[in-house]
């Protein structure tokens, strides 16, 4: 039986098998894009507890959660609640997304974005850059080491950070082996994600991030995802060594977008 992950891997790798545009025309549009945001530095340089906050219409397991939302106009509540920088989904089929989505809430915040997405050639990589994105996101579970080494040292090569995604140990060690994690400070830089949401049974593990993050350098920045449904939950991960969260679900179904990034900037490890 198929998982999410299949699915959404299988439907990603065969637009990308279909994709005939020449990469050197979209390596051209890349370079001469305009100047990225610094999304990894503006979490390094935050005090406290970083929020990453998403744009997200819906999930593949829950279904709609705002598909009715406004990208700009939710981006300028997130900035004003504190958000540090922000994601956006841009799959369109499993997620509801869109490039629109993007350069709409790039726009109206003023915001670093990465760009949500699976993210399986380098044409993804290219794309990214040309739409906006000041951020792209590799996910280690659907790319192999040769895939992993390429696309984020594409991804530096033409001024993108990268977020790599993990879900345990075994595949920070992959990260660690096969990405350079972007020696100059005022260039791109790399930052770990754990992904406390597995993506074959698309179910939350809220200890999943307590449990790897001293797998991962404490020179790098720390971003654990998805499972974050308060300050309760921030505190915890805060006091686990964590830089930032990346919020989505429940930030778009909170009701007051700005009020619960608030809450989850104010969050000690105490809590």
């Amino acid at each position: 039986m198929a998982t999410y992950l299949d699915e959404i891997l299988r439907v990603h790798r065969a637009a990308a098998a279909r994709d005939d545009r020449p990469v050197e025309d979209l390596a051209e549009r890349a370079a001469s894009a305009g100047p990225t945001r610094g999304f990894v530095r503006s979490l390094r340089a935050d005090e406290g507890l970083s929020v990453i906050a998403e744009v997200k219409r819906r999930s593949p397991s829950k279904g709609g959660l705002a598909e009715d939302l406004d990208p700009g106009e939710l981006a300028v509540a997130y900035r004003s609640g504190g958000a540090t920088c922000l994601s956006v989904l841009t799959d369109e089929q499993f997620f509801g997304g869109s490039v629109a989505d993007l350069a709409a809430a790039r726009a109206a915040s003023g915001l670093p974005v990465l760009r949500k997405d699976f993210t399986v050639c380098e044409r993804d990589v290219l794309d990214a850059r040309v739409m906006g994105a000041d951020c792209v996101l590799l996910i280690v579970a659907a790319l192999d080491d040769d895939e992993l080494a390429a696309l984020s040292g594409l991804a530096l090569r033409v001024g993108l950070d990268v977020l790599v995604e993990v879900h345990d140990e075994p595949e920070v060690a992959r990260t660690l082996a096969a990405v350079a994690p972007g020696g100059d400070p005022d260039g791109p830089q790399v930052a770990i994600g754990v992904n406390q949401r597995d993506l074959v049974t698309f179910q939350v593990d809220s200890d999943r991030a307590v449990r790897v993050v001293d797998a991962i350098p404490a020179d790098l920045v720390r971003v654990a995802e998805s499972g974050v449904r308060g300050p309760a939950d921030a505190g915890v991960l805060r006091a686990a060594g964590y830089d930032a969260v990346l919020v989505g679900e429940h930030l778009v179904t909170s009701g007051d977008p700005a009020a619960a990034i608030t809450a989850l900037r104010s969050a000690t490890p105490a809590d």
